[in-house]
C-alpha cells in the first residue's frame, strides 16, 4: 500500500476503538487497518496488565537515581548471587537467526525498511526508538510499513529519481525495537490516561505480524525483538515488578492471545545502561524462554555512565571522542556480556559502527573504513557473535572481520572467555582517561542542537561529521556539558586552562550556531528549528538538575492531537 494517497478530511472519521479506548491521532484510512478495533483491544489488555507492574518498576529506577545521587554506585547484587553462580542455560537459539555475524539498524522508514532488508546483513533491526522521531506519523506509518515487509509486499517509490524500489528474494532477518517503558504514547488514551509506548509499538506490530512472520521468517519461530533502556531490576527474584520479568510476561500474554507455543518470541537485550552490566545474567535468567542473547549499547552506555554519576564530580569524562572501546572500564563492559552470553547459550552482539562513507573525500573515507575494520576484528577476536552497522556501505567490510568465524553461525561455544570471570565491580566502574578540551564543548553543542532540530521537524537518524547520529549520541552530548557545567571543570587537554560555566557555555553556543547556520545554509537554517532546538539544549545543558531523557523532555512540542490540534509547534 502507497501511504502517499492517504488524505485527512477533518471530523470526517474516528477510529473504531473499544470501550475505554481514544485514538488522539490524525485519522488516516491506511492508519486505520493497523488501529483496528480487535489491535486497540490486545493494546489495551496489555496496558491494563501491566502498567501497574511499568509503575512500579519507574519507580525503582528514581529510588536507584536517589541512592547514586547520594554517593551511591552500582554493584553485583549479594542476593542473586544463585543465579550468576547456577548452571543454567537459556532455550536453544532458533535457526532461523543462528548466523547474526552482521546487523544493520534503522528507523521503520518505507525506502530504509527495503535498503535495510536487501543489504546483504544478516538481520535489519528496525527501531521505533533512538533512531525515530515518535511523532504519530512516523509511528504509524512505520506499522503499516512493517506490516507490508513482513507481507513480503513492501515497495517505494523514489519520484525524484523515478526509481522503485522492492525486496529481493533474500532478505535480513527482521527484528523489531519498541520505545523504552519511561516512554508514553500520547496520543492513545487508555482509560484516560495515556498508553505506553512500548506496549502500543510491540502490541500493534505482534497482533498483525505473528502469524505471518513465524511462516515467512521465523522457521515456526517469533517474532524477534530487542529490547532497551533498562536502568535497575529488582533486588531479589520476588520482586514482580523486575523490567526483564515484565517483558516476560508480555511475551507470555501475547503467545497465549495468539495460541503459539510458549517461548516463540525472541528477544535481544541491548545492555546500554551502567547498573544493568552488573545484572545480565539475572535478566537473561528472566528471559531464558524468550532470550537470543545480549548487545553492547555503548553510545548509551557511555551516556548512563554520566547520567549514573552525575552527582560524583570525581567521576567526569573526557571529551567523548576519547570515550571507546580501548577504555578499560569499556573493555570489561564488552569482556563480561560476552562471557556471561556464552555460559548461557546464547549471542553476545558487538556495538555499532556509526561511520557512514565519505564520499567526496577518498582518504578520509579510507580512514574512516579503517577505522571500523580495526573496531570490528577486535570485536570478532574477543568472542563477539556479531555486531552492528548504521549504513549499508558498512556491511562488506564488517562481513569480512567476521569472516574470522569461519563456517560456523555463531562462537557460543568456541569462545567461553573464562578469563573474564575474574572481571570487578572495580573493573566496570573504572574512572576513564583523557583530557577535556573547548573543541569537546563545541562539539557536543553542534551535535546535541542539529540532533534535536532534527527531530523536531521527524527525523530520528540524523547524519553528522560522517557519523550517523541518534538519540544516544545526543544525550552524550547534553549530559556531558550538563555535567561540566555544573562542576565548572578545567579544559585540560588544549593548553587553555580554563573552566567551563554558564558564560563559556553561552559563547559556545552563540559562536556554534553562527558555524551550523553556514554549514547548513542560510535558507535552511531560517526554514529549520535550530533555533528552537538552541534554547531546548542549553536550557537542558544548563538546568539545576539534569532529566532522565531529553527526548521524554521535549516529547509535548511533537504531540498533535486531533480534531483539535493542540500541539506546541
Amino acid at each position: 500500500m502507497e501511504l502517499e494517497t492517504s488524505v485527512y478530511r477533518p471530523n470526517v472519521a474516528v477510529y473504531d476503538s473499544p470501550d475505554g479506548v481514544e485514538v488522539r491521532g490524525r485519522y488516516d484510512q491506511v492508519f486505520a487497518k493497523i488501529l483496528t478495533r480487535e489491535a486497540l483491544g490486545f493494546v489495551a489488555e496489555l496496558q491494563r496488565e501491566f502498567r501497574g507492574h511499568v509503575r512500579y518498576a519507574m519507580e525503582c529506577r528514581r529510588e536507584a537515581k536517589r541512592r547514586y545521587n547520594s554517593g551511591a554506585v552500582p554493584g553485583f547484587d549479594p542476593s542473586t548471587k544463585f543465579i550468576r553462580d547456577g548452571e543454567w542455560v537459556c532455550a536453544s537459539v532458533p535457526p532461523a537467526v543462528a548466523d547474526r555475524r552482521v546487523e544493520i539498524t534503522g528507523p521503520v522508514e518505507r525506502k530504509m525498511i527495503i535498503n535495510a532488508l536487501n543489504s546483504g546483513a544478516k538481520v535489519f533491526m528496525a527501531d521505533f526508538e533512538d533512531a525515530l522521531s515518535p511523532s504519530w506519523e512516523n509511528l504509524m506509518k512505520g506499522q503499516v510499513n512493517l506490516k507490508d515487509a513482513v507481507d513480503g509486499t513492501i515497495t517505494f517509490h523514489d519520484k525524484s529519481r523515478n526509481k522503485v524500489y522492492k525486496l529481493n528474494d533474500q532478505v535480513a532477518k527482521l527484528f523489531v525495537r519498541p520505545r523504552g517503558w519511561h516512554l508514553p504514547e500520547a496520543h492513545i488514551l487508555i482509560d484516560g490516561e495515556p498508553a505506553t509506548g512500548c506496549l502500543v509499538d510491540f502490541g500493534l506490530y505482534f497482533f498483525h505480524n505473528y502469524a505471518k512472520f513465524r511462516q515467512t521468517q521465523g522457521s515456526g519461530f517469533g517474532p524477534f525483538f530487542y529490547l532497551q533502556k533498562w536502568n535497575i531490576l529488582g533486588t531479589s527474584l520476588d520482586q514482580a515488578d523486575q523490567e526483564a520479568k515484565i517483558w516476560n510476561s508480555v511475551f507470555e500474554r501475547a503467545e497465549k492471545m495468539a495460541g503459539i507455543e510458549r517461548g516463540s518470541i525472541r528477544a535481544t537485550v541491548l545492555i546500554e545502561t551502567l547498573p544493568a552490566v552488573f545484572q545480565m545474567n539475572e535478566i537473561l535468567y528472566e528471559l531464558r524462554d524468550h532470550s537470543v542473547g545480549l548487545n553492547c549499547g555503548r553510545w548509551d552506555y557511555i551516556f548512563s555512565y554520566v547520567k549514573t554519576f552525575q552527582a560524583h564530580p570525581d567521576r567526569l569524562l573526557p571529551d567523548r571522542v576519547l570515550v571507546g572501546m580501548g577504555q578499560h572500564f569499556m573493555r570489561s563492559y564488552s569482556d563480561l556480556l560476552i562471557r556471561t552470553c556464552h555460559n548461557r547459550g546464547v549471542h553476545a552482539m558487538g556495538g555499532m559502527a556509526a561511520q557512514i562513507p565519505i564520499r567526496d573525500d577518498p582518504k578520509a573515507n579510507e580512514m574512516a573504513l579503517n577505522l571500523v575494520k580495526k573496531d570490528k576484528l577486535r570485536e570478532v577476536r574477543a568472542g563477539h557473535d556479531g555486531t552492528w552497522a548504521a549504513h549499508p556501505g558498512l556491511i562488506p567490510i564488517c562481513m569480512d572481520a567476521f569472516s574470522h568465524m569461519g563456517n560456523n553461525p555463531n562462537q557460543i561455544k568456541s569462545m567461553k572467555r573464562d578469563d573474564a570471570s575474574a572481571i570487578t565491580e572495580e573493573d566496570l566502574l573504572q574512572i576513564p582517561r583523557g583530557v577535556r578540551t573547548l573543541e569537546g564543548l563545541r562539539l557536543n553543542t553542534r551535535v546535541g542542537i542539529q540532533y534535536l532540530a532534527a527531530w523536531l521537524t521527524g527525523s530520528g537518524s540524523v547524519p553528522l561529521y560522517n557519523l550517523m547520529e541518534d538519540a544516544a549520541t545526543a544525550e552524550i552530548s547534553r549530559v556531558q556539558n550538563w555535567q561540566w557545567i555544573r562542576y565548572g571543570v578545567e579544559l585540560n587537554g588544549d593548553g587553555l586552562g580554563v573552566r567551563v560555566s554558564k558564560e563559556l557555555f553561552g559563547r559556545v553556543v552563540e559562536e556554534e550556531m553562527e558555524r551550523i547556520e553556514k554549514e547548513v545554509g542560510k535558507d535552511k537554517f531560517k526554514k529549520g528549528m535550530y533555533k528552537e532546538a538552541c534554547k531546548m539544549f542549553t536550557k537542558q545543558c544548563t538546568a539545576a538538575e539534569l532529566d532522565d531523557f531529553l527526548t521524554l523532555a521535549v516529547y509535548d512540542h511533537i504531540v498533535a492531537h486531533y480534531p483539535i490540534n493542540v500541539s506546541r509547534l
